[in-house]
């Protein structure tokens, strides 16, 4: 930090070092508060932090001289509240970018998002996945590029999402069966390739969606306050599933942890490529709810979006209703099984299980509490995911972390 932050005399040198020091320490968690909106305030950072006014301000007055945040010149009080007013933070919305890539098996998309998990620019979703995983990564970086240079904005790093269990920290792809690539794929060595290609600046990170997912919601959605979160979704093909243990996210060991597309919530049912038979991955996705209906997918629109539609114009044919209840049935017996095992505090659903809670929240959380060792009188909060493009901005934590560990060297290489 310089010494410009601190508005107050310097003193004796020791003092000044001390104070510098310890700010220096505070950039980083005072950034994430402002970046998850826990510190809309000065006040509020200065007690989150643990530190004096005066050391706050420094922090504030530092990260704002980075690019990074917002402080008003004059401070201001909410209508009815108490106590000295104080200087209001938020996120620069001209601050640096980072790029970010999701992929799906029914196509892929781009985008550019800035601190606070807000999406600066997007393009438009790419309807058609190639075998050729760096034909697809180097697509999506060159569309995010283009993004860049008609924006102008600095970007700071890139991050990619994709359906697929992620090793860590080689970045293989292990089970990628949606998008026909080949297992194994070192999908975050060709995407921090195409980075470096393309002139986009900052390190490069991969993960599986639904974990991006999870990070997005747990720092911006319905997940913010949680300790322990669960996160289940339907992606356009699949089940995927997350977790967040006081308040990190849950990775396992290599990166592999929690892959919940593969408990077996109808023995009797679809054969699933893992080999088993009767798998949320393939009884609890957006294919399963169209064949339950007796519906075949069509070319307009992906799996998901018809899987949406279908619940959301037709659910009055009892056809449709049988086939949305057969699969909440078969999600909250998944669910279940989760409960009993990880104990969350809250879940959060995304994708077609966001819709299913919606369409009929009730049987859904009834199914959870009759087959939970908790039944129903500890029941855990179930929400829907409240971020419409959670993966993307997911992928775009993975690169504002270093941002977040250590704002001056990330920025300014000190």
């Amino acid at each position: 930090m310089s010494g410009k932050a601190d508005p107050r005399p310097a003193g004796d040198g020791t003092t000044s070092r001390a104070r510098l020091d310890r700010g220096r320490g505070a950039l980083g968690p005072a950034l994430e508060l402002v970046h998850t909106g826990r510190a809309p305030t000065r006040a509020v950072l200065t007690a989150e932090l643990g530190v004096t006014r005066a050391t706050a301000g420094a922090v504030a007055a530092e990260l704002e001289a980075l690019g990074l945040i917002r402080v008003d010149a004059r401070p201001g009080a909410a209508a009815g509240s108490q106590g000295r007013p104080s200087h209001r933070l938020e996120v620069d919305e001209e601050g640096p970018v980072v790029l970010a890539a999701q992929v799906h098996a029914d196509g892929f998309r781009a985008a550019l998002v800035g601190l606070g998990g807000r999406i600066v620019a997007t393009t438009p979703s790419c309807e058609a996945v190639d075998a050729d995983p760096a034909k697809v990564l180097g697509a999506a970086v060159d569309a995010g590029a283009d993004l860049l240079r008609r924006t102008g904005r600095r970007c700071v790093g890139a991050g990619l999402a994709v359906p697929s269990a992620v090793t860590a920290p080689e970045g293989l792809a292990l089970n990628p069966l949606h998008l026909a690539w080949p297992v194994g794929a070192p999908v975050r060595e060709i995407f921090a390739e195409r980075v470096r290609a393309a002139g986009v600046d900052g390190p490069a990170f991969a993960a599986n969606d639904v974990n991006a997912a999870a990070l997005a919601e747990h720092r911006h959605g319905a997940g913010r306050g949680a300790r322990d979160l669960l996160c289940v979704a339907t992606g356009h093909r699949g089940v995927g599933g997350a977790l967040v243990l006081d308040g990190r996210l849950h990775t396992g060991s290599s990166g592999l942890a929690l892959e919940v597309g593969h408990l077996t919530v109808n023995p009797e049912g679809r054969p699933c490529h893992c080999g088993s038979r009767g798998c949320l991955d393939v009884e609890a996705d957006p294919l399963a709810l169209l064949t339950t209906a007796g519906r075949e997918p069509g070319p307009e629109g992906s799996l998901l979006q018809q899987a949406n539609e279908l619940i959301r114009e037709e659910y009055a044919d009892p056809v449709v209703r049988t086939a949305a209840e057969a699969l909440i049935d078969r999600l909250g017996l998944g669910l279940a099984g989760l409960v009993n095992i990880l104990n969350p505090d809250r879940i959060i659903l995304g994708g077609l299980h966001r819709t299913l809670l919606d369409t009929d929240p009730d049987r859904l959380r009834a199914v959870v509490a009759d087959r939970s060792l908790w039944g129903r009188s500890g029941g855990v909060p179930i929400l829907a995911c409240s971020l419409d493009h959670g993966s993307l901005v997911g992928a775009a934590e993975l690169a504002w972390q270093p941002v977040l560990d250590d704002p001056l060297a990330a920025l300014s290489g000190r």
